[in-house]
């Protein structure tokens, strides 16, 4: 058998120079992957304290320049700022001539395609828009975990295959996205994502208040197996007294947070109607008891909060 070590990418030739406009949490975890597969990031741009140290801690040794500094080092450069501020940094590099010809711009915001870099592809620039659907932290634990991350994916057709190659290299699943359907992509995973974690917050912060100790490790394994179960089964996965149609349990818990949380109250009944609809469409929910059910979640109140449930 032969003991033959593989190639260190560090020795390879470098196909790429690359560089980062953006030191947040994105750009720099994105870059530092791309140097496994041997690009080579040469710039980075970044705004704030934290920002540097970050780009400083995941990408040693390349330099901290300004915006215009990083395309003109660049051949690949990663446009990695927030959604809000991307089509006014596109603009501005193009009207002032940062951008060069044949030059890859790629930027990672989820809501745009690739038109937002039109300005850009009027330059000469060749636009990718590669979102990866993951939570970024900004330690090199993110790099890690782009390995069997997607990417939503979107670029001119010519572009297809340099953009889905270049997830690829950084260990993701390119997931081709149309231009018009980003803000709807966008939006169900921030669904997913976002919401997710303020729900989880307040779980804790509740449990806490009923007088659980350590709240993460009691809602560890009970969210783990929901987040499983619905990933495999969808909707069939619902449980719990809404799609059982416990309309007493669900107006007591409305109580108990009027009385101990009422900031929670709004999102409690949101999910719970959007829950109680999902589960009468899939058989979940008997008719027979929805009517009660849905009668507490209409008023927020069964009419009879003191008494015991």
């Amino acid at each position: 058998m032969s003991t033959s070590q593989q190639p260190d990418p560090r020795d390879r030739p470098a196909r790429l120079t690359v560089g980062v406009v953006g030191a947040g949490r994105v750009g720099p975890a994105l870059a530092a992957s791309l140097q496994l597969a041997g690009h080579r990031p040469v710039a980075v741009s970044g705004v704030s304290d934290v920002s540097r140290r970050r780009a400083e801690h995941l990408l040693p040794g390349v330099p901290l320049v300004p915006p215009a500094e990083v395309l003109a080092r660049s051949e690949l450069v990663l446009l990695t700022v927030p959604d809000d501020a991307l089509p006014g940094l596109v603009e501005g590099l193009a009207e002032t001539g940062a951008v060069r010809p044949g030059q890859l711009l790629v930027h990672t915001s989820g809501r745009y395609g690739a038109k937002v870099l039109d300005p850009a592809l009027r330059a000469g620039a060749l636009p990718l828009a590669l979102h990866p659907a993951m939570t970024f932290t900004g330690t090199p634990v993110d790099v890690q975990r782009l390995a069997g991350c997607s990417f939503g994916v979107t670029a001119p057709e010519e572009l297809r295959l340099a953009a889905e190659a270049l997830v690829i290299e950084m260990g993701g699943e390119p997931e081709w996205i149309a231009e018009e359907r980003r803000p709807l992509y966008h939006a169900a995973l921030a669904l997913g994502a976002n919401h997710l974690v303020t729900l989880v917050a307040q779980s804790m912060e509740l449990l806490r208040e009923a007088g659980v100790a350590a709240p993460d490790r009691m809602l560890g394994p009970l969210l783990g197996a929901a987040l499983d179960n619905a990933l495999r089964s969808g909707d069939a996965a619902l449980t719990g007294p809404v799609a059982r149609g416990d309309a007493g349990t669900v107006a007591a818990h409305v109580t108990e947070l009027r009385r101990h949380a009422p900031q929670t109250v709004a999102g409690y009944l949101a999910m719970a109607r959007a829950t109680a609809d999902r589960a009468l469409a899939h058989g979940l929910l008997k008719p027979e008891l929805a009517e009660d059910l849905l009668g507490v979640l209409a008023t927020g109140t069964d009419g009879a909060e003191g008494e015991a449930r």
